[in-house]
């Protein structure tokens, strides 16, 4: 899950990595089953000379449908991470075009979370990182926010003090 050492400047150590919480892969998964069972049935359905031409369609569509709404989300939750090293925070995202973020930690004035009704039950939470100018980012269902948020805070403090 930690982005590759080459990424790192040197010296530089992975203090936290972690990506969004797996919830966002409780559609896709939905979909998938909904998918699979539509289309067995329905592939049921043609006789007579053609029935063959018309499963082939229909259990192409199907393909398609499963590797747009199920296996692109899954691998775009695989490929985006969040790090936090002794030095910055990288965020990492992105399938084909990959986009990056680093935040330096002694720019960073603030560190907070806000969990929602959801996100208490499933145990994750949103990440509010504050800068020093004044352009936060969030960070989504980031899983056990709270723990994050202490050891990130503890990470700045550590960070401030020197």
């Amino acid at each position: 899950m930690s982005i590759s050492p080459k990424l790192l400047n040197e010296g530089e150590s992975v203090v936290l990595s972690t990506r969004t919480h797996v919830k966002h892969l409780f559609v896709p998964a939905l979909v998938l089953v909904l998918v699979v069972g539509v289309t067995g049935f329905v592939s049921t359905i043609p006789t007579g000379a053609d029935a063959g031409t018309w499963r082939a369609v229909i259990w192409g569509v199907a393909l398609l449908l499963v590797l747009w709404r199920c296996v692109w989300p899954f691998v775009a939750w695989l490929t985006s991470t969040y790090t936090f090293t002794d030095r910055r925070l990288i965020t990492r995202e992105g399938v084909i075009t990959r986009r990056g973020h680093d935040i330096s930690l002694n720019r960073i004035s603030d560190i907070s979370y806000e969990k929602d009704l959801i996100d208490r039950v499933l145990g994750c939470g949103t990440l509010v990182i504050s800068d020093a100018g004044d352009l936060g980012i969030e960070l989504d269902d980031i899983p056990r926010v709270e723990e994050t948020q202490r050891i990130v805070s503890d990470l700045l403090h550590r960070t401030h003090d020197r």
